[in-house]
């Protein structure tokens, strides 16, 4: 598949507001590690190759196990997840998957409101908003899957 436009200078300005929503993500203080595993895990279910290679590579940069990341698809049956983080993923795919299933549960809902107060999960809502917005944007504009290098890295 070749790029069908490169989006960020087809509209800086739509650019800019992604790259500024994606800037206060990163103000509101949920943990990085937990908000690259809620990124992967979206960008695993949109399919999105782009975001996989960058978030995963991310995460990797700040200390995240291979082990983790591995089975991240089926983190249900995987003991290395915390309670915390077993919420914020099973309320990632919820939210991820909203147009289909027209619902987002109770059971998913009661059990993220163990781990994270009202302002938290908001916060992690948009989170989850985001990378869904940078999933679209990258599938629909087909972003060619390059080489990156996390700004993690040392």
């Amino acid at each position: 598949m070749s790029q069908r436009l490169a989006y960020q200078t087809a509209s800086p300005e739509a650019f800019k507001a992604m790259l500024h929503l994606e800037q206060q993500v990163h103000t509101f203080g949920l943990e990085e590690s937990l908000l690259e595993l809620v990124k992967s895990r979206a960008s695993q279910i949109n399919g999105c190759a782009w975001c996989l290679e960058m978030h995963t590579k991310d995460a990797r940069a700040i200390g995240e196990t291979e082990q983790r990341l591995y089975l991240l698809a089926a983190w249900r049956d995987a003991h290395c997840y915390t309670p915390k983080e077993r919420a914020a993923l099973a309320w990632t795919e919820e939210v991820t998957r909203v147009a289909s299933t027209q619902d987002v549960s109770d059971a998913a809902y009661n059990e993220v409101r163990k781990h994270f107060d009202e302002k938290q999960l908001v916060d992690l809502t948009l989170a989850i908003i985001a990378i869904n917005g940078w999933n679209r944007f990258n599938i629909a504009f087909r972003t060619t899957v390059k080489d990156y290098v996390s700004p993690h890295s040392s």
